[in-house]
């Protein structure tokens, strides 16, 4: 899993409340269990119009926020199922940080083990943000894990709060799989050791 450490990035708003997995991306996209391709399906029902032509209302079909690396939604984002689906699209279109007043639980879990942040900051600062955003071609955001800091091009400073231990395993690129073999010498010895006590549990019975 790529760490995550300090970014700056474009940004694109998704002025929506109450934003669910389905609607990040449709079951039809859920057949695969692969974690690249999937921003085709972003956002599909949104992003394409009846006839499947692109929408160009639609803020992800604006030339302006092609290449932006950090969203910024509103409220209860990512409620629905549980789908990891989610996330992963969202980090093939090339994101890595969400910024929303607050995220459904699961969601906000699997950004974490899948190597993107998201940041839970308040309404008000969500809302003046999202008006720069809409208000300002270019408008970029830095993003600093390790002061939990989130800053503005006019310097303005929003800071947030996170489990230290998610922000350790984040900041250093450690999934749940990756966090067990940092005890791989460990489990390798106590299986060498368990073999040594028990030899009858390992006897081949064929």
């Amino acid at each position: 899993m790529q760490p995550f450490t300090t970014m700056t990035g474009l940004v694109a708003p998704l002025d929506r409340v109450n934003v669910d997995t389905d609607q990040i991306i449709p079951k039809q996209f859920l057949k695969t269990i692969k974690r690249t391709g999937l921003r085709e399906g972003l956002f599909y029902d949104w992003r394409k119009q009846k006839d499947g032509s692109q929408d160009p209302a639609f803020f992800l079909n604006q030339p302006r926020f092609q290449g932006t690396t950090i969203l910024l939604t509103r409220d209860n984002f990512g409620c629905g199922s549980s789908r990891e689906h989610a996330p992963w699209a969202l980090l093939d279109q090339g994101f890595r940080c969400i910024i929303a007043p607050s995220f459904a639980d699961i969601f906000y879990n699997n950004c974490f083990q899948n190597g993107m942040l998201p940041v839970m900051l308040k309404a008000d600062e969500v809302l003046a943000m999202m008006n720069d955003v809409l208000t300002t071609p270019g408008y970029q955001l830095t993003v600093d894990l390790g002061n939990q800091t989130v800053t503005t091009p006019g310097g303005i400073r929003f800071r947030f709060e996170i489990d230290p231990f998610r922000k350790d395993c984040l900041y250093r690129g450690l999934d749940a799989i990756g966090l067990t073999l940092q005890h791989e010498a460990s489990i390798a010895a106590y299986e060498t050791r368990r073999k040594a006590e028990t030899p009858w549990l390992f006897t081949d019975l064929r």
